[in-house]
This record gives structure tokens, sequence and C-alpha cells, in this order.
């Protein structure tokens, strides 16, 4: 899918005379990547990629969006000892982020840019890559919801060495769905943010050598169905439909305190060796559903390319992470995660196709090298909603052709469009125009 082609013939005959940065999307030459030294594999630092589903900052302990928060105390703990990023982008729905973690390009690349879309098997996944650059001989897992195709042999096809979880985006029930391990398919009753938790911890036991596990959660996605009693604290709720139905706030938050309760489980299972040589990166996959949103306005949350449906919560803590109870406050692209975690991982390259790494972020406030952040979504077959931000400024093209601009430092929940309108300044379209020469340079 691409975007629709009429508007970006519309900015290019607007910026014809422009001249964008060269492209720096490609990584290092593999002469550039250091050689192993003796007993490296054992050095090498174990990554836990956790994903959570549909979980924006509203919905997010220690962000100032949202008057009801859940109680996270293994999130806050990582927060405490490791550094939140606020300025995180991801794509309005499920699908295209996790395709883009996957793969580091841009959905457009890749025809992934709605829910259902099909990832090709052409495509080099993180975990091949990993595999084929990295000096630590890395395994690796994907555990939870994949969402990348409903073909049941997709994750083995993308270089996936054990899957166990779920292959489309989402269950019928918490506690009765079909449960796939590599290519076997049998029914689960077990609570599904329990059963990917034991499945980790039993996958983590078992390994003897550096490991990658993309742990990804189906909370708090609908259905909004009550976890165990002894995961949660939002005390005794009902469970028949129509309650949910009439307040499903209460129920949402519940299946995010599961998800902590369960991820304080999987750490506290791992040896005090393992825990230390490992890094964490938990990342919510898009934002907050409209009907359990907070803060920022009807229909302007997940599925939308509005803040409340793309930026989303992310928090880095553990092996090598030396800032500690920070807010970084730089730009990352959702694509950013493939590059990171391959550097992580020792391949020797710190940018490549649409990612860039953050990595040196986690020691030290470093200058970010990302000046802009894009994303988008699908609207048919040939047309997209896109977005780009820079420091300041946020520029919003939708499919029908309409068109926004907002200054997200003096209006963080894009209250005024600046376009057409008498405060719309000199410096607004300074920064316009860079905007809009930048997405021509994207598509190019």
């Amino acid at each position: 899918m691409q975007i629709n082609k009429i508007l970006i013939l519309v900015l290019t005959l607007f910026f014809i005379t422009c001249n964008p940065a060269d492209d720096t999307t490609s990584g290092k030459d593999d002469e550039t990547k250091e050689e192993p030294t003796e007993g490296s594999t054992y050095n090498s630092p174990n990554i836990l990629l956790i994903i959570a589903d549909d979980m924006g900052l509203d919905a997010t302990p220690n962000f100032n969006i949202g008057d009801i928060k859940p109680l996270m105390p293994n999130l806050n703990k990582l927060m405490i000892e490791g550094l939140t990023f606020s300025n995180v982008w991801s794509n309005p729905t499920c699908t295209p982020t996790r395709a883009a973690m996957i793969t580091g390009k841009f959905g457009f690349r890749t025809n992934m840019t709605q829910v259902g879309d099909e990832l090709s098997t052409a495509e080099t996944s993180l975990q091949t890559y990993i595999g084929q650059n990295s000096d630590g001989n890395y395994t690796n897992a994907v555990i939870g919801k994949w969402h990348l195709s409903n073909n049941i042999e997709h994750p083995k096809n993308m270089g996936v060495e054990y899957f166990a979880g779920f292959i489309g985006g989402s269950v019928p029930s918490y506690t009765n769905w079909d449960f796939v391990e590599n290519e076997t398919t049998t029914s689960s009753t077990d609570y599904t943010t329990t059963k990917f938790t034991d499945v980790a911890i039993d996958w983590i036991a078992d390994q003897s050598q550096p490991w990658f596990l993309w742990l990804s959660y189906n909370a708090p996605h609908t259905p909004f169905h009550l976890p165990p009693d002894n995961l949660h604290s939002q005390g005794l709720l009902s469970i028949d439909e129509a309650s949910i139905a009439a307040n499903p706030i209460p129920y949402y938050m519940a299946s995010l305190e599961a998800m902590d309760t369960e991820m304080g489980r999987l750490l506290d299972a791992m040896t005090k060796e393992e825990k230390e040589n490992t890094i964490i990166i938990f990342i919510g996959d898009n934002g907050t559903p409209n009907q359990v949103a907070q803060g920022y306005g009807d229909r302007r949350n997940k599925d939308t390319i509005y803040q409340g449906g793309v930026n989303v919560p992310m928090v880095v803590s553990g092996k090598d992470v030396s800032r500690s109870n920070e807010i970084e406050n730089a730009l990352i692209n959702v694509t950013d995660i493939f590059a990171t975690i391959a550097d992580i991982a020792g391949s020797g390259v710190n940018e490549i196709n649409d990612s860039k790494s953050f990595k040196e972020l986690l020691n030290g406030s470093n200058d970010s090298s990302r000046e802009f952040a894009f994303t988008e979504i699908g609207r048919d077959g040939n047309s997209a909603d896109v977005a780009i931000r820079n420091e300041s400024h946020k520029y919003l093209m939708f499919s029908d052709a309409t068109e926004a601009l907002y200054n997200l430092l003096l209006d963080p929940l894009e209250s005024q469009n600046l376009l057409g309108t008498t405060t719309q300044g000199d410096t607004d379209t300074s920064e316009l125009n860079k905007l809009k020469a930048e997405l021509i340079r994207i598509h190019q």
C-alpha cells in the first residue's frame, strides 16, 4: 500500500526546487564490525522486548495525561532503575507497528500499513538479522501475539526459532483460545497473560547462550475480560458483558495490572546472574482504544495519527543502562527498535533501513540522530493518513486531502490547527515547509 499519489504530487510540485538531505538509512559496511573477543558470547547481554497491546501514555503510570492510572509497581521499578522515553512514535494500529519493529522499515515500503496486512517472507526479520550479524550467537523466541500473518508457519519462515502464542490479532476470550506452539495448535483455558509468562519462564531457563525474547502480551487489548483476582487491584467486578460495556475502564486497568504482575513474576524467576545480564525494553504498540482512552478527546486515540494514537510509552532498563530515573525527550520511531536491538546484540550497525539505534542514549544524554519521526495508517487500496514531526511541530495529511499543523511544544493535545489561521506565524510556516520537504524525501 502506498500513500495517496495525488497528495504526494502536490507536495512534490510545491517543493520542486528543494534539495533534501542525502538518505542515510543504510548500515555500516561489514568491514567495520569488530571481531568478537574470546568469551564474548557469554558477555553479550540477553535482550527482553516486552510489547503491551493498545497501551497509550494515558494508561501509563508517571505520565501526566489521564486521570485514572493502573497500579504497575514492576513497570514503575523499571522506570526508576532505567530510562523512560516520552516521544516514541508507533503506528496507530497493531500490525504495522510490529512489522516496523521486525523489519526496521516504514510500512509503505513493506505494504504493512493496516491491520491484517501480511508481511512478506522476503523481508529480513530482526531475528534473522541478529542471527547473521551478531557476535553473541543469539537464540531467539517470540511468545504471545504475532499478528503479521494468518499462516501458522509464518513465524518460522521469518526466522523465529521458537514461537508460542497465537497467530492473529486477538483472542475471543482470555481464558478460551487456541494456543500455537511452533506449528501445533491446542485449546487453552489458561489466562493468556499468565500462559505467556509461564512459557517465557520455561524458555529462558532452557537457554545456555545469549537470547533475544520478543514477549508480546495481548493485554490490555479487547475483549476487556476480568483477570484472576490475584493479578490486579481493581476489586470485585462483575463479569457479565453488559457491566463491562457500561464501564470498561476498570477492566482495562485490571488487564494492565495483571500484565505488570506477571512481568514481575517473570523477572523474579530469572537467576541473579541472568537478570543482571539482561536489558529490558518495554513498549506499547499503539495508543489506547477510544472506549477507554483519557485526555486526548474523542476519536483521537488508537487508529488515528493524532498523539493519542501514536505516542506510546517506552522504558529501557537493565544491563548497560547507566541512566536511571530519567526522562528522555529524543524523537524515537518504532522502526528504531530494529537497529537498537541489533546494535545491542553486537551487529556493528547502528543505522539501517528506516531504523536508527538509540543505544547511545541509554548511557548519556547525547543529541539524538533523529530529527524527524514519521507514522502512517492505510485507509484504502492507494491512500493513507500520514504524520511527520520534528522537535516542535507536527504535520498531518489525511487521505481525504485535509491537513493540519500543530505546535506540540505549546499545544501537546493538538487542539488548535495552525493551518489557515491568523495564529500561524513565520516560524510555523518555516517548520511546515521543513516537514513537507522531509515527507517528500521519505517517499522518494
